[in-house]
């Protein structure tokens, strides 16, 4: 059995530079991502500050975090924050799934994010002291449905809904570079963890002995561990040379088909059930059809010249690590 091992340290440079005490506003810092990326910067004791539209119902943060009342559509309130924080992480926006995407879903989930980012523009706008950096978060939906071509942070958006919410929502925060704010956009893949996320859903029909490849399997699965993103979101923020855009997936991309092995495997049990591509498209509709049945095949690019070192670059190395405990 492998024995899980301490997230490792990030060693300063002279572009890397740990601040002790540094002032972090997560926005969204109540999510999945947004509460191990919390968890992490505890440990330098960092003050965390985190908005939230209603403060009384957020219990699953821990000691130490102060949770700070906002509209999500303006700084009214929480603004004064901002003045004298040192970063900021965007990780506000309605969740995309696992329901369909029916009535006035869509627009939500395109709202949501767009008015955040703009909450935020407002707030460094009126603020004396400046944050160092913002990190604004994406997803790797940004580039639409591709086949086999590998994608990196020069491609192109794609057309489709996800495509474009995905690019108002970079484009939402995009003016803070002009007030002298180093701004990181993030472009995530699916991440991969045993606590929630996109996983916990995949593995179920293979703990049931149901499992197996989704459609045809032909179809890439951009991914990443959940302890890789959150080291990376660190780094981007400590590297003070990191600036623009960044594909947040490892470096070895799979098929689903392999993926469905690699997850059988993991977990002990066959992946000899597939899924069929109408199933997905008739419970999910075009949330199926863009998340599941896709696929894209994304490359970290920008990370891996800044020199970020993947822990888990292989998805056997990946799931080994989850499911071993």
């Amino acid at each position: 059995m492998i024995q899980q091992q301490p997230m490792p340290r990030l060693q300063a440079t002279t572009n890397q530079r740990p601040r002790p005490s540094m002032k972090i506003i997560i926005t969204g810092g109540s999510g999945f991502i947004g509460s191990a990326l919390i968890q992490e910067l505890l440990k330098d004791r960092h003050e965390i500050v985190v908005p939230s539209r209603s403060p009384d119902r957020v219990k699953s943060l821990p000691a130490g975090v102060r949770i700070v009342k906002w509209d999500a559509r303006t700084a009214q309130g929480w603004g004064g924050e901002v003045d004298g924080a040192d970063v900021i992480v965007n990780l506000a926006g309605e969740a995309i799934g696992p329901v369909p995407w029916i009535g006035d879903r869509k627009e939500k989930i395109r709202g949501s994010r767009v008015n955040a980012g703009q909450a935020i523009v407002e707030a460094i706008e009126r603020a004396t002291a400046k944050p160092r950096v913002l990190v604004q978060s994406s997803a790797i939906g940004y580039y639409g449905i591709h086949g086999a071509e590998t994608l990196t942070e020069q491609s192109l958006a794609g057309t489709d809904f996800l495509s474009s919410v995905c690019l108002d929502w970079e484009n939402s925060t995009s003016a803070v570079e002009k007030m002298g704010v180093r701004r990181v956009v993030y472009r995530t893949g699916l991440v991969l963890s045993r606590k929630g996320g996109f996983l916990p859903v995949i593995a179920l029909p293979f703990r049931l002995f149901v499992g197996g490849k989704l459609g045809s399997g032909k179809q890439w699965f951009s991914w990443i561990h959940l302890e890789d993103e959150i080291a990376a979101l660190k780094f981007l923020i400590l590297n003070e040379t990191a600036r623009g855009v960044f594909n947040l997936t490892a470096p070895n991309p799979v098929r689903n088909a392999d993926f469905a092995r690699a997850v059988g495997k993991a977990l002990g049990r066959p992946a000899a059930v597939p899924v069929p591509g109408f199933a997905m498209k008739l419970v999910l509709g075009e949330m199926g059809e863009l998340l599941v049945l896709g696929g894209q095949r994304v490359a970290p690019e920008h990370l891996e010249q800044l020199g970020f070192q993947f822990r888990y670059p292989t998805i056997q190395a990946a799931l080994q690590e989850l499911y071993a405990r």
